[in-house]
């Protein structure tokens, strides 16, 4: 069933903009917030991440509130009812994995809390699933908005810029740098939106949710060896969107996905285009802000959906609807498909 939800307001603070529309902005101007890190790589130079500009140099969960708090304030401007008793749908890295940087969600929220200056800590619901966080909390969001909440506010937040992160993901040769192209630049950001079940900017038409067997790095086949990807999915899950959508992909207008850089998530969503595409011949743009960002995380769903907001606003965005896809390490993929809502005054005559 297609619940009403709406993308009303998104916020960001990034390696390449601290608010929505400076991150956007450089995002479509392809610039990127790439910089030498204070981790050492392993050739013996300074290994390359992108980080976030921050006035002080707070490190810890102190840091990633202070990024929470950016995009928090960002969605917010001018829009002073936002935090007053909104549900807050917290996505975080999922459980287990090496240098998780918020370990204590009742704690990040209470100094959330306290950075905001709000009278008492926000109504969380945890969320830890690390990238496809963000499609998860869509799910829910909407649930909540079709069980009487006016309005939904989807935080993420992380980092792979801590010290234990970078030593796993180092040791198992993950991390782009000389000699390794297979691997993704670590990065951090903070990516908020504000959900309705009113008329907003993007319509959510279609959410789907799926777990690939052969995920990265699976060991499931004979011998320990992996077993082949297929796409199965990714496939599914864009199977599930399009479908409550009522479109197909050979008219979706354009594409952002979370490809982090190493090949297995380009062979991923290359499969799942090829099993359902029939027809199209115009070109599909692809858009993926871990090209500016990095890795990102559980905030890239979030800033995914801002980076649509933003091209639908300044109306350079190629079309509607776009379809936003992303997947973990653990094979499990979301895709989503959000349509414009435009004023009466600017639909096209019939």
């Amino acid at each position: 069933m297609n619940l009403p939800l709406h993308i009303a307001a998104a916020g960001l603070v990034t390696a390449v903009g601290l608010d929505a529309a400076s991150a956007c902005a450089a995002m479509r101007g392809r610039l990127d917030g790439f910089a030498e890190t204070r981790f050492m790589g392993g050739d013996g130079n300074w290994l390359i991440g992108a980080p976030v500009p921050l006035p002080r140099n707070w490190i810890g969960m102190r840091r990633l509130a202070h990024l929470a708090a950016g995009a928090l304030s960002d969605v917010m401007q001018g829009k002073g009812d936002a935090a007053a008793g909104t549900p807050l749908l917290l996505c975080l890295a999922e459980e287990g994995r090496p240098g998780r940087p918020i370990p204590d969600p009742a704690a990040f929220a209470r100094l959330l809390a306290e950075i905001l200056a709000l009278p008492a800590a926000p109504s969380v619901h945890v969320i830890a699933h690390g990238r496809p966080s963000g499609f998860v909390a869509l799910q829910r969001a909407r649930r909540m908005i079709a069980g009487g909440a006016a309005q939904v506010m989807i935080l993420g937040v992380d980092s792979y810029l801590t010290a234990r992160s970078i030593a796993h993901y180092l040791d198992h040769a993950r991390l782009m740098a000389p000699g390794i192209a297979d691997g993704f630049v670590p990065g951090e950001a903070a990516a908020a939106v504000l959900c309705r079940a009113g008329v907003g900017p993007l319509r959510l038409t279609g959410l789907g949710l799926a777990r690939e067997v052969a995920h990265a790095h699976n060991t499931l086949g004979e011998d320990g060896a992996p077993l082949p990807l297929r796409g199965d999915g990714m496939t599914e899950a864009y199977r599930q969107a399009l479908t409550e959508a009522n479109v197909d992909l050979a008219h979706v207008e354009y594409r952002i996905s979370d490809l982090i850089g190493e090949q297995y998530f380009f062979k991923q969503a290359a499969l799942a285009s090829l099993r359902l595409e029939r027809g199209r011949t115009p070109f599909q743009d692809l858009w993926s802000p871990a090209e500016s960002l990095g890795n990102i995380g559980a905030a890239v769903v979030p800033a995914m959906l801002a980076m649509a907001l933003a091209a639908s606003r300044k109306a350079y965005a190629p079309g509607s609807p776009v379809l936003i896809e992303g997947s973990g390490d653990d094979g499990a993929c979301g895709a989503c498909v959000l349509h414009e809502v435009r004023p009466a005054d600017r639909r096209a005559p019939a």
